[in-house]
Formats: C-alpha cells, sequence, structure tokens
C-alpha cells in the first residue's frame, strides 16, 4: 500500500511539474500586446490551446471599442486556467501593394564605419595612432576636432589638417558615444599625416521590395537591416535611395553556401528614398507607383502554421509564386524578423536555386490570401529552410517613420 502511494504521489508531482511547464512555457510566448480588427475577438491560431476567458465578453468589448482603444483580454488554457492578461488594441483592416519585385539599395552612412587598421612608417617607427587612441573594428567616428564626420573624405580632411597635434574623437559604440584623444603621424612614404584607420562610408546591395502603403507612401523591405559586410554592424543611415533591379542569374544554395541572387541595376533612377535601417527592414517613401497586387495584412496571431507562398523574382523583374510551408510560428518577439520557420516546398524553386539564396530577403509571405510577413535569413546549412518577420511588425515599423515625417513636415 505504502508503494502504491508513493508512485502516486510521484505520478501527481510529476504531473504538476508538466503543468507548469506548459503554463510557464505558454506565457513567455504570447505578447503582451495584440492588435485585432474591429467588431472581431482574439483568437491564435498558431496555439489553438490558448482561448479567451469569456467568448461573449469578448465579442461585446470588440463591437464597443472603437478604432484605436484598447481593453484588456485574459487568455487561458482551453477555457479554464488563467494564463496571461494582455492588452488588446483595435485597430482597422489594413491593405498594402504586396510586391515581390527585386530592388538596388544605395546607402550613405552617417559617420565613417571602422573596417580595419593599417600600421604607418612614421619617423619613430611604425605604429597605430588609431588603435592606440582606443579605437575598434565597428566603431563609428562621429567627428574630428567638432568637425562632422559623413564619410572617408571628411576623416582625411580633419586629420590632415590636426597634423601632428592631438585632435579629439567622437565616436559611438554598440549604441553609446564615446570620446577619446588621437594624435595622427606623418607618413614617411608621402608625408601626409594618417590616423591608421580603414573605414566604409557607404554600401548597396540588392534585395526584395515586400510592400508599399499607398495611405502613406511608405515602403518596406529585407526584412532585417543592411549591415557591413566586414564587421556585421548596422549602417547608420545618412540618406539612400532605391533604384530597379533586374536579375540576371543566381548562385543555387547548398549546406554551408546559402548561394546568392545575381542582379544589375535597371535604371539609375531612383524610384525612392531611404528613410529608415531598422532591425526589421529597409523603409523609406517611394516617389513613383510600384506594381504588385493589393492585400490585406494579416495579424501576427492570425498565421499559422501549414501551406503558404512567397512572392519573389529570381530571373528578369517579374515575381512569381512559389509553394511553401510554415513550420513554425512565433508570437513573442524576442528576435524581430525570426517569428516565423519556412520551408520550401515548390518544386521549380528546388531545383532552381535550391531554396532560399542571399537577395530573397523581404520577399512577401502570402497565407489565406493574406499578406503574413516576408523572408529575412536562410537557414546557411539548408537552404531549403528560412526565417521570417510579420508584416505587421514591418508595418508597425514604417507606420512609426511616417509619423516622423509628418511631424518634421
Amino acid at each position: 500500500m505504502r508503494t502504491f502511494l508513493r508512485r502516486l504521489v510521484m505520478l501527481l508531482i510529476v504531473l504538476c511539474v508538466a503543468f507548469l511547464g506548459v503554463v510557464g512555457y505558454t506565457f513567455s510566448r504570447l505578447p503582451d500586446t495584440f492588435l485585432v480588427a474591429q467588431g472581431q475577438t482574439l483568437t491564435i491560431a498558431p496555439m489553438p490551446w490558448v482561448r479567451t476567458a469569456d467568448t461573449g465578453d469578448q465579442v461585446l468589448q470588440a463591437s464597443a471599442v472603437p478604432v484605436g482603444g484598447s481593453y484588456n483580454t485574459t487568455l487561458t488554457l482551453w477555457g479554464v486556467v488563467p494564463v496571461k492578461t494582455v492588452r488588446t488594441v483595435v485597430v482597422d483592416r489594413r491593405v498594402v501593394t504586396v510586391c515581390g519585385s527585386s530592388f538596388g539599395v544605395k546607402m550613405f552612412s552617417d559617420g565613417a564605419l571602422v573596417v580595419g587598421f593599417s600600421d604607418i612608417r612614421s619617423a619613430s617607427g611604425y605604429c597605430n595612432p588609431a588603435r592606440d587612441a582606443g579605437l575598434e573594428m565597428g566603431d563609428w567616428i562621429l567627428s574630428v576636432n567638432g568637425s562632422r564626420i559623413t564619410g572617408n573624405d571628411d576623416l582625411r580632411a580633419a586629420i590632415q589638417a590636426a597634423g601632428s597635434d592631438p585632435c579629439t574623437v567622437v565616436y559611438e559604440r554598440d549604441g553609446v558615444q564615446a570620446v577619446t584623444n588621437l594624435t595622427p603621424v606623418a607618413d614617411l612614404s608621402d608625408g601626409n599625416f594618417r590616423a591608421g584607420v580603414w573605414v566604409r562610408d557607404s554600401s548597396a546591395g540588392v534585395g526584395t521590395l515586400t510592400f508599399v502603403d499607398n495611405t502613406t507612401g511608405m515602403f518596406g523591405g529585407l526584412g532585417h537591416s543592411i549591415s557591413d559586410t566586414d564587421t556585421g554592424e548596422s549602417i547608420v543611415l545618412r540618406s539612400g535611395e532605391i533604384v530597379p533591379v533586374e536579375i540576371i542569374g543566381y548562385e543555387p544554395g547548398q549546406v554551408g553556401d546559402p548561394g546568392q541572387l545575381k542582379g544589375r541595376f535597371a535604371s539609375q533612377i531612383a524610384v525612392g528614398t531611404v528613410l529608415g535601417n531598422d532591425a526589421t527592414g529597409v523603409y523609406g517613401t517611394v516617389r513613383t507607383l510600384l506594381g504588385g497586387q493589393d492585400m490585406t495584412v494579416a495579424q501576427s496571431q492570425e498565421v499559422e502554421e501549414g501551406p503558404a507562398q512567397i512572392l519573389t523574382t529570381i530571373e528578369g523583374t517579374e515575381p512569381q509564386l512559389y509553394e511553401v510551408e510554415i513550420e513554425q510560428v512565433t508570437l513573442s518577439r524576442q528576435d524581430p524578423n525570426r517569428n516565423l520557420v519556412l520551408r520550401v516546398t515548390d518544386p521549380d524553386l528546388l531545383a532552381t536555386t535550391g531554396g532560399i539564396v542571399q537577395g530573397m530577403s523581404g520577399s512577401p509571405i502570402i497565407q489565406n490570401g493574406r499578406l503574413v510577413g516576408a523572408v529575412t535569413h536562410v537557414l546557411v546549412n539548408d537552404p531549403t529552410r528560412g526565417y521570417g518577420i510579420f508584416a505587421e511588425n514591418m508595418l508597425e515599423t514604417a507606420d512609426g517613420l511616417a509619423k516622423e515625417q509628418d511631424a518634421a513636415a
């Protein structure tokens, strides 16, 4: 009898621990805020075991709260065990023009990015003033002796003007500004004063345009920021523009090699101005009408595991639809551009590119006739699979930039 009771107690303990684990896991996967269209109740498609506490009350609140208003919703496990109370914001259904076309991005940074060091042969031997001053790879040099640095030419002129005198350098590292003193030295080869640092002040690349919001004139693309290839640092934007691109070829993806699209600028005439280089993508305003199909934007909780499509361009300038499977949906926002895990199932795309390749970032993800997200990254060890970001997240960033533009006007 005692053995039976002991086993029963152990079983109950295991069940309690497992249950608490389910509660904790569910709590951690739920964001604090959801967007819900007016008149609709909160339903979480990727987590069907999570339900609202009182469906009747939710319907009443959803229909009574005006657009822009909010109310609290208690989420439960199977309608029984409360898990989390979240804020539900009532919004209008958004419609955007879904693109899927390739575009080129030309960006000029705000500051000069340190990408390398080169020792200088001076009268007293080899030295490196920049490294001696404490500068590191990935630092952004913002000013020298009060003169703003917007690129390599500015930095070269400021160092030359300082001569052999110590100069004050303002730089940024990991988002924090700092100050150091740097003393240039004369290069024995030509007599010019140098700091011993290599910098980069511009970037260009090819990606995929996700959408254009014709109500604000804002576009969104890539689904991730443009980063420097040497340091991995996101480019701090000073100015930029986008131009149309024609895809002229591709390198198929293989295990360990993600492959890439090969494109050329189809025109030197810019079709848009870049205003933001954000973790969720590249954004700006369009200067001309861009082709695409108007489509409703799905809220994050409406995206579900199962069949979907991506709209992307792997030849010429015309995007095509390809079949994919959404394998995983993550509602929490801990990683802003890894909300979805995709697997390419389309035989034509697998036979050509091998799956997802570089340059497809920003390709719209469509499910049930709605824009649900955009491709962001390929899994290097499996080019048939990749990550995606919710369209809702990209649109939120675009809206914020549009408000900043309106405030500045």
